[in-house]
């Protein structure tokens, strides 16, 4: 429609917009177009499951060459710069992935946040001990590095 808007040419517009609404079927139908109506039920499917499952392969760059690596098999996760270290007791490899959408796209069963840059296998964790100023550090299986717990994820191990 072009302005001005004529009356006349109002409803005759309104009138053959009525009409092919009609042809369609269902005022759901006539209201999305196919692809929408598709994508509504996509997503639809998407909630109705809840949370899509936790990531079982991380793809990381190992030297020059990309690796699929099992998440069972990873000790931890460790912030580094604009990296994202993962380590294994057998490599270490780096991702883009930053911690905070692990922590999400991961079973928090499996991994728990000690620090707000670390994540660590709760399989992979040998001992919790506390250093002299009172610090929780974390032994890893298979690892000599010792993780720090900060004091905001303290309480995961207040029974121990």
């Amino acid at each position: 429609m072009l302005k001005p808007a004529e009356a006349q040419r109002l409803q005759l517009t309104a009138q053959r917009i009525r009409q092919r609404l009609a042809s369609r079927g269902t005022p759901e139908e006539a209201a999305a177009p196919p692809l929408q109506q598709l994508l509504h039920q996509l997503a639809g499917r998407l909630h109705a499951g809840g949370t899509p499952p936790p990531l079982e392969w991380i793809q990381a760059q190992v030297g020059q060459s990309i690796q699929m690596i099992p998440v069972a098999e990873v000790l931890f996760f460790i912030s580094d710069e604009k990296y994202t270290r993962v380590q294994t007791a057998q490599q270490e490899a780096l991702i883009r992935k930053p911690i905070k959408e692990l922590v999400e796209e991961l079973d928090p069963r499996q991994f728990w946040q000690i620090h707000r840059s670390t994540l660590v296998n709760v399989g992979a964790i040998a001992s919790v001990t506390r250093d002299p100023r009172g610090r929780q550090i974390l032994g890893v299986r298979g690892h000599p590095e010792r993780l720090e717990v900060s004091r905001s994820y303290a309480g995961l191990f207040k029974g121990m």
